[in-house]
Order: structure tokens, then C-alpha cells, then sequence
């Protein structure tokens, strides 16, 4: 049947505004606000409850042994079985039927993967490297436009070195606290967060300026009662379990944008607090790099002050970006932002510096690179390879492909990592997990050798000092 032209007209004509007002409903005011929110937190809580064990908290599944031997553990499944016969000892797996397939826990999956490492072949990687007496190295992903995939690409590495051995926490800058929601966690207020971190580091240095104030006969400078509590507070008290056995987690929750505000008032009461130092000075002050093997850090969709600290505690740097112009041009504005802020605290810096005879203030990273995300070769082939050629080693070769995995891991509010391999397809199943194994690879890559260049600078210095010893 042929279209009468009214009915081949495109839908924005011919619109009733008495059939568009009854569609409308009545105008929103302010406290609908509150009701909106809260069906949205029944929704989430719905959401999120589909990945939850009984007991309320998320819990990791299962790993099979044709899983441990190809992506875990480097041996063959049929020596993996006759270890585990010759060693009782050692965790044996479940069967989920008579007969059926051994499944395992990743702590399981930890114990076999020590005992490979001190009794299996010497020319294997059992056991990812790490340099003796080195930090944990720390890896932030930013982008100021929304959307790239931070979140995600954040998760999972978080999640791919645990797979691989290492110990991994994760600081959720954002107070989306989207990352905290990936992981299961609990944040009750700002004090659960980073806040009384980089608030603790205020206060400290709030106190010795009012040490040097009483020395020279000045009044000191007020310490309110919340800097009194931070100064009780440690990482300790803020990093939270998972249910990941290796993965720790700093949460994030609405009240944590509040620093944004407050960071700044700092500054101005204390013009010698570098603020940018907070969160790295914390790390360090309570151990953390000695804790773990790899800190992520989840940074929000904006160049605040949390993103500043996240940055400057940085020693690598990973921006998510689309292949698209917008997302290309965007990033690109995101560098010159990066460029014009650090540039503007090391002259200001430097300034004083230079007159009193101190070492200058200078911005450094291991390694900065930019990752494509929700990659679509069919289309974006094109302009992947132009932003290549104009990036260069900027740029990862390895780009995240979106998949029907990453779709579905998505909505589950799981991590790709996370999805059963029998829920898929097994060609959808490794073609979803490789293109973040590669991308895990790169950034191990850039990890090992952030590493070598330290351990290489070390054993170079202990040699100098032992010569003019």
C-alpha cells in the first residue's frame, strides 16, 4: 500500500500540542528531584543485587581447569592433573557433576600458582615479576569527556593483574563511585574515601607551619575538630576487602566531591600545603606502595583537584579515547589542559624556589598512553590510523574491540573477567577476553619496564656509592 504524503511526512510534523501536553505531565520542581533519585537507587540496588551472593556481597566465580591452563598458569592440562594427583595436599577443584570438569577459586588458583613457581619448570612465568625493594607502581586513568570507557578500562586491569599474581588496589577517585560499584563496595560518607587522606595531610601540614608560628612568637593558625579526626586516620582505615581475594578497594561516594570545594580553601589558608602531593604523600606515609604490587586509580570525567592528585601521584598515565573526532579532538584539548596545569604549579613553584636556593619542582611520568576503546574495525579503521600516525607511540597499538562479552559484562555490572565462559559462545568468549588481554599486555609491558628502569637507576646508584665509599 502506497504512502498518502502526510503519512510519508518525518515524525517531528504534524505534532498536537494538547497531545503533547497530556504526554508531559505536570512541571518538576525540586523536591521531585529526591523521588527521582530514589527510584534510581531502587533500580541500582536491583541491579546490582542480580551479581550478588546471598550474603549481600558480590562474590567472584569460579575457574575451570581448561581456563587455569590456558590463560593462568602456563601448563599443559594434563600435566596441571597429574601435579594435583601426585600432591593431595593441594587444592583438588570441585566437580559440578560426577565426573565433570574441576572448577576452582582464584585463592585456589593463588596456591597452585605458588607451588609451580618453587617447584615447576625455572624457565616459566608461574608468577608475574616484580623487582625486590621497589614501590608498587601506580596507573591512573583519566580523560575529562565522559564516556571513553575510564571506568571499565580502570576495572579491568585492576582485574587482569589479579589474574596474573599481582596484589592490586584500586582508589575510586570519582564520586559517580562507579568503580566502588563494579567492585561491591561499601562507602558510607566522604570518610570512608580519600577525603580524610589528602584532609590528614592538610592537617599535618597545618601543624608544623603553627610550630613554626609559636618559634617565632605568631599566634597559630586554627586546626578544626575535622582535621583533628583525619589526623586519626590512615589507608588503613579506608581500604576496604573485595570480592576479589587480590584486589583492595578505596570507594567513592556522592559526599567525596565536597573536596573539590574544600582542597582549594585549604590552599589559601596554607599557601605552602602542595596539594597536588596529598594523596601521593598519603600512599606513601602508610605503606601502601610496600602493600601492593599495582595501584589504580579511577579518576573523574573532570581536571579537579582529585584528578590533579591522582595525576601527580601517576607513574603511568593511560586516556581512554573513541575513535571519533570528537573524542580525538576532545582528548587532544585534554593534553593542553594537562600541559597548561602542571606547567602553571611547576613555574609558581619554581619561582620561590630559585630565590631560596631549593631543588625545582619537576612533573615526571613513567609513561603516558592513549587506548581506544569500544573499537569498531569495520568502521572506525580509518581514523584509528590517522590518530596513529599523528600520536604515534602516544598511542597503544592495542585497541578494546566492542564486543557482544563486553556488552553483556556491562549490564551485569560485572567485569569481563567476571563472566562465566559457558554464558557465551567460546569464539565470543576469547574473542571478548583478547582484546583486553592484549591491551592488559601493553600496559605489563609499560608496568616491567617502568620497573627495570627503576631497578636499573638503583643498582647504578648503590654502585656509585659504594665507589666513593
Amino acid at each position: 500500500m502506497s504512502q498518502t504524503p502526510e503519512e510519508a511526512l518525518p515524525p517531528y510534523f504534524n505534532i498536537s500540542p494538547d497531545a503533547a501536553l497530556a504526554e508531559q505531565g505536570p512541571p518538576v520542581g525540586t523536591r521531585d528531584f529526591a523521588d527521582i533519585a530514589s527510584r534510581c537507587t531502587q533500580g541500582r540496588d536491583d541491579l546490582l543485587s542480580r551479581g550478588h551472593g546471598l550474603e549481600g556481597r558480590k562474590s567472584l566465580r569460579l575457574f575451570s581447569t581448561w581456563e587455569i591452563t590456558k590463560y593462568l598458569i602456563p601448563v599443559a592440562p594434563a600435566h596441571f592433573r597429574r601435579v594435583l594427583r601426585a600432591n593431595p595436599e593441594l587444592p583438588q577443584g570441585a566437580a559440578e557433576t560426577e565426573g565433570g570438569a574441576k572448577w576452582f577459586t582464584l585463592d585456589e588458583v593463588q596456591r597452585l600458582r605458588a607451588h609451580f613457581a618453587a617447584e615447576g619448570a625455572r624457565n616459566k612465568e608461574y608468577r608475574p615479576w616484580r623487582p625486590e625493594g621497589l614501590p608498587a607502581k601506580i596507573t591512573a586513568i583519566a580523560n575529562f569527556k565522559g564516556g571513553v570507557g575510564k571506568t571499565s578500562t580502570a576495572a579491568h586491569l585492576a582485574m587482569s593483574a589479579a589474574l596474573d599474581g599481582y596484589r592490586v588496589l584500586v582508589i575510586d577517585l570519582d564520586s559517580q563511585g562507579s568503580m566502588t560499584s563494579i567492585f561491591g563496595g561499601k562507602v558510607a560518607d566522604e570518610w570512608d574515601t580519600v577525603f580524610p587522606l589528602i584532609a590528614r595531610d592538610y592537617a599535618l601540614g597545618l601543624r608544623e607551619e603553627n610550630r613554626r608560628r609559636v618559634e617565632r612568637g605568631d599566634p597559630p593558625l586554627p586546626l578544626e575538630e575535622m582535621l583533628e579526626t583525619a589526623l586519626g586516620r590512615t589507608a588503613g582505615d579506608v581500604i576496604q576487602s573485595t570480592h576479589w581475594p587480590n584486589i583492595d578497594l578505596i570507594g567513592a561516594q556522592l559526599n567525596l566531591y565536597w573536596a573539590e570545594f574544600q582542597i582549594p580553601v585549604w590552599r589559601m589558608a596554607l599557601r605552602g600545603w602542595k596539594l597536588w602531593e596529598a594523596l601521593t604523600n598519603a600512599l606513601e606515609r602508610d605503606g601502601v606502595l610496600a602493600a601492593y604490587d599495582v595501584v589504580i586509580l579511577d579518576t573523574p570525567p573532570a581536571l579537579g583537584y582529585l584528578t590533579i592528585n591522582g595525576l601527580a601521584a601517576a607513574d603511568i598515565l593511560l586516556v581512554p579515547l573513541g575513535a571519533s573526532f570528537l573524542e580525538f579532538d576532545s582528548t587532544g584539548r585534554f593534553f593542553d589542559m594537562l600541559h597548561s596545569t602542571f606547567q602553571s604549579i611547576e613555574e609558581g613553584e619554581n619561582l620561590a624556589a630559585r630565590a631560596l636556593g631549593r631543588p625545582e619542582t619537576h612533573f615526571e611520568w613513567d609513561a603516558v598512553r592513549a587506548v581506544v576503546t569500544r573499537y569498531d574495525g569495520a568502521q572506525q579503521a580509518e581514523l584509528a590510523a590517522l590518530m596513529q600516525a599523528y600520536l604515534g607511540r602516544t598511542l597503544s597499538p592495542w585497541r578494546q574491540d566492542f564486543t557482544a562479552l563486553v556488552g553483556q559484562a556491562g549490564e551485569q555490572v560485572n567485569g569481563i573477567y567476571e563472566a562465566d565462559y559457558r554464558d557465551f559462545n567460546r569464539d565470543t568468549y576469547a574473542r571478548g577476553r583478547r582484546t583486553f588481554d592484549e591491551t592488559y599486555a601493553g600496559f605489563k609491558r609499560l608496568l616491567l619496564g617502568s620497573w627495570r628502569r627503576d631497578e636499573l637507576a638503583a643498582e647504578a646508584e648503590d654502585r656509585t656509592r659504594k665507589e666513593s665509599a
